[in-house]
């Protein structure tokens, strides 16, 4: 199968469309007498993905493109505003279509993950601090990484070493990673329950010795670079070649999916957007597996 932007988006299409008639209560709640949407929920999905594949960060943009480009896929295109109101109310069927991509894939079960946060910026002028309304929940932070300041969210992410989202979190800049991690954790206890051995590699944030042994007590080694002052901790030869296991999927996010540039004003739409980004990144690992090929998350073929 030749692997192009066109086969994901009919395999997305087709997976979400399938879905949908065998769980009608995954789609969003609509009056049951009324005008029935011309742009199906399993369209929806796959334009969701294929717009950021694409690299387009204005909805507007990416309509029109989608107008000229696309109507061999879709016939019927809604205006932006209606584009973006469906979206923002579709985005936990985002989020349970990317968990369901998800554990179809044969990296689900792996049993070691990589833990880690990245900074989601939202607005750069004190202007839009103030009059913004993310103002409460964004907030000021640094990133280490690129040893800079800025305004906004951080995403967590637990991942396969392939890269596969396994759970994610949207946080304030200043959010603890160790207790992120674990209310992450605590919030789905079913990934843990069929894994009775978890490994799960961190960097040198993820320390602490209560932290430590409230991991052990659910089965979980945490593997992570020795701090400054401790016992040299095993596994330290692997954690360079890791951390840039790390990078790469933090990189793949920003520089591919164009994270930092999400556009997002409001809760709502910062959380779809974000959203749109993880659901493509499952896709594509997704598609990747179920056609045999060698690097889970290549986007190359994808036009990236």
């Amino acid at each position: 199968m030749t692997n192009n932007l066109d086969t994901l988006a009919t395999a997305l299409y087709a997976a979400t469309d399938d879905l949908l008639k065998q769980s009608p209560d995954l789609a969003p709640w609509r009056p049951a007498v009324g005008i029935s949407p011309q742009l199906t929920d399993a369209e929806l999905v796959t334009l969701a993905m294929m717009q950021v594949m694409l690299g387009f960060t204005s909805e507007a943009r990416w309509l029109r493109y989608a107008r000229a480009h696309l109507r061999h896929l879709f016939p019927y295109l809604p205006q932006q505003p209606g584009y973006n109101k469906r979206l923002r109310k579709a985005a936990e069927l985002l989020r349970r279509i990317t968990r369901i991509l998800a554990t179809s894939t044969s990296v689900w079960s792996d049993d070691v993950w990589i833990v880690d946060s990245t900074p989601v910026e939202c607005g750069r002028s004190r202007e839009t601090v103030k009059r913004s309304d993310l103002a409460g929940w964004a907030e000021y932070g640094y990133c280490a990484s690129h040893s800079r300041f800025f305004w906004g969210l951080r995403l967590h992410l637990i991942c396969t070493l392939q890269g596969l989202p396994i759970a994610f979190a949207l946080t304030g800049a200043k959010a603890d990673e160790r207790e992120t991690l674990l209310d992450l954790l605590a919030a789905e206890p079913h990934l843990l329950a069929a894994r009775p051995a978890q490994t799960v590699i961190g960097d040198k944030n993820y320390f602490g010795r209560t932290f430590e042994r409230e991991l052990a007590q659910q089965g979980i080694q945490l593997l992570r670079p020795t701090r400054k002052g401790e016992q040299q901790r095993p596994g330290g030869s692997l954690f360079k070649p890791l951390r840039q296991v790390i990078e790469s999927v933090n990189e793949t996010f920003k520089g591919h999916l164009n994270l930092e540039q999400h556009r997002g004003r409001t809760p709502r739409g910062v959380i779809t957007r974000v959203l749109q980004r993880i659901l493509a990144l499952t896709a594509v690992i997704w598609h990747n597996d179920a056609t045999g090929q060698d690097t889970l998350r290549s986007l190359t073929t994808y036009d990236h």
